[in-house]
């Protein structure tokens, strides 16, 4: 059966690290960690970016977010040559036995699109159909991770704005009353929090999360390709060591970028 994701430790470190390596830059200038946390700066900052948020997307987009932070702190086993190696046993499988020997396989494999791909082959599906199958079934995924990465964008960009806007107010209040200078220091020390909140929370956080679905998504996508092509390779009973070897070659060309280039000169043409 298939393994679940593991953890994603690094994401979790880097989530991580840098808020304590900056609260300890802040401990050795002598600062008081309590003095970094009022009420009405986490309201305004937090409150203001979720209704920022909830105002720009539909709820269909915002359902997505769950499933966003699954990727961003969940890790799936994702090495294309191990996927390479896959199927090229797979078509030395076919080649050998037929494509009824991949019955189990289509049941077993790890790789979701692998298992889905080789039932359809099994089923003896038209190759035209079986790609655009797995062409769509790639889509949906790719644009569920595009809109979790738009959303912590655009928190991103929100946070810092409600953290100078939570610091005007502060001055505001601060400035209609100036009777006693002695609590100006305080005050004024009180209002600054929601700007360091707002930037803190932007670029320790959403920006780094907008940064990691992509990059995920991205290597996902370049897998997904080559699942595709090998798959369909199998059903054309290609041999094994030609669809490692275009496998392979493919692998390099979108590592160096040049597939990258190659697809959108596709979609141009089409």
């Amino acid at each position: 059966m298939p393994k679940s994701s593991k953890l994603d430790v690094f994401a979790v470190v880097g989530s991580l690290f840098g808020i304590v390596m900056i609260l300890i830059g802040y401990k050795m200038e002598e600062g008081i960690f309590s003095k970094l946390v009022a009420p009405s700066p986490i309201f305004i900052v937090i409150g203001g970016t979720i209704g920022c948020v909830l105002l720009s997307f539909p709820m269909s987009e915002l359902k997505k977010i769950i499933s966003s932070l699954n990727t961003i702190y969940t890790q799936k086993e994702s090495d294309p040559v191990l996927i390479i190696n896959q199927l090229a046993e797979l078509s030395e499988k076919a080649r050998k036995d037929g494509l009824l020997s991949l019955e189990q396989d289509a049941q077993t494999n790890e790789n979701d699109l692998i298992r889905k791909g080789l039932a359809l082959v099994v089923d003896g599906i038209e190759t035209e159909v079986i790609k655009d199958i797995l062409i769509r079934e790639t889509i949906l995924h790719e644009s569920i991770h595009e809109s979790g990465a738009k959303i912590f964008e655009a928190a991103g960009g929100y946070s810092p704005t409600m953290g100078v806007l939570g610091t005007v107010m502060g001055m505001i209040s601060i400035l209609a009353n100036m009777e006693d200078p002695a609590t100006l220091g305080p005050k004024i020390s009180t209002a600054f929090i929601a700007t360091m909140m707002g930037v803190g929370f932007a670029n320790l956080l959403y920006i780094p999360m907008a940064g990691r679905i992509k990059s995920k998504a991205e290597s996902e996508k370049m897998i997904n390709d080559l699942v595709i092509e090998g798959l369909l390779s199998i059903q054309a009973g290609e041999n094994p060591r030609i669809i490692r070897e275009k496998l392979n070659l493919a692998l390099l060309e979108k590592l160096s970028g040049k597939g990258g280039k190659q697809d959108a000169q596709e979609e141009a043409e089409g």
